[in-house]
């Protein structure tokens, strides 16, 4: 422990000078979508409140670039790639803004599942399982989505710091993918779209289409299962705090969950992988259960966190130290 404290603390003898590479994909994101702002600012809703978020998360990204050049250490650094990490809940939201200029195309994926299942799984899954002990393993498994960042991302600080940077490098760049999609593809999924047309039509297989719905309500479903669990009333209470219609396809929890599995897997630390393997199993099923997804977003996230991670750890072995 007291050999660890003071790695935190020593100067890094050949600190990087300029930003990291994870930080170069956030401006380059920034600037993309700070671009579609003005090129749409006279249908924005808060198109000065956008603009002034990225100035604000600039100057974060400059302040904290400056203490690391101040102090060179594994805790500057930390706390560098962390403020970056912890901004992509800031940047979740914003797709919404964005995304909302568009029509919507949940009747679309809602019919492709039909057409695929011949049914709606969201719909049907947490009524053939409604049993306290299933709701609150699918509810556990979708609270153990950020949890489950923290783990890895901490993991290779701590035991494989020098792959540390590429890590983090692999997780925000794939989010930054995810929300690229988001806001390309305005999906809100079932919670959202099936409050909106009516169970009704949605039983009798009928997806109407609701255009610019979203851009007016953000009302959604009652989360199903148990009530009174625990890890219920978490699932309710973030969704609550900051979910937004938008970011359905792909599922981003099945996406990223799964690239943090596969940088499980290359840590080389069986007992990590072992440890998160049955939280992804329920993660990726609950995102079903609780409506959150389509089956076809779940499945579209498990494909593409694949295809990102490869892609992405070749990319990070060119960019990152």
């Amino acid at each position: 422990m007291f050999k660890f404290t003071k790695q935190l603390f020593t100067i890094d003898k050949h600190p990087k000078k300029g930003l990291l590479a994870m930080e170069w994909v956030m401006v380059a994101y920034l600037l993309l979508t700070l671009l579609i702002v003005f090129f749409t600012y006279t249908k924005a809703e808060n198109p000065n409140e956008m603009i002034w978020g990225r100035i604000r998360i600039a100057a974060m990204t400059a302040g904290m670039w400056a203490v690391y050049r101040m102090m060179p250490c594994r805790l500057t650094l930390f706390l560098r790639i962390t403020v970056q990490l912890a901004l992509l809940g800031w940047w979740y939201p914003d797709t919404y803004e964005i995304n909302r200029m568009l029509p919507n195309l949940d009747h679309l994926f809602a019919q492709w599942e039909q057409d695929l299942f011949g049914c709606q799984p969201a719909l049907l899954f947490c009524k053939a399982m409604p049993w306290p002990v299933v709701s609150e393993l699918m509810s556990l498994g979708y609270a153990a989505y950020y949890p489950m960042i923290v783990v890895v991302v901490v993991y290779y600080f701590a035991c494989r710091y020098n792959e540390y940077e590429r890590a983090a490098f692999v997780v925000l760049a794939a989010f930054f993918l995810y929300y690229l999609i988001f806001i390309a593809l305005p999906v809100t999924g079932p919670t959202f779209y099936y409050k909106a047309v009516g169970l009704t039509n949605i039983t009798q297989g009928i997806f109407p289409n609701v255009h610019d719905h979203f851009n007016y309500f953000q009302d959604c479903l009652e989360t199903p299962g148990y009530k009174d669990g625990l890890f219920y009333q978490f699932v309710e209470s973030a969704k609550a705090a900051g979910e937004r219609p938008t970011a359905a396809f792909p599922s981003s929890h099945v996406g990223i969950s799964t690239v943090l599995m596969l940088l499980a897997w290359h840590s080389g630390s069986r007992r990590l992988l072992y440890i998160l393997l049955p939280l992804y199993v329920l993660l990726c099923l609950s995102t079903v259960y609780i409506q959150a997804h389509y089956a076809i977003d779940a499945i579209a996230g498990l494909a593409t966190g694949v295809v990102f991670y490869f892609v992405l750890m070749r990319v990070a072995k060119r960019v990152c130290r």
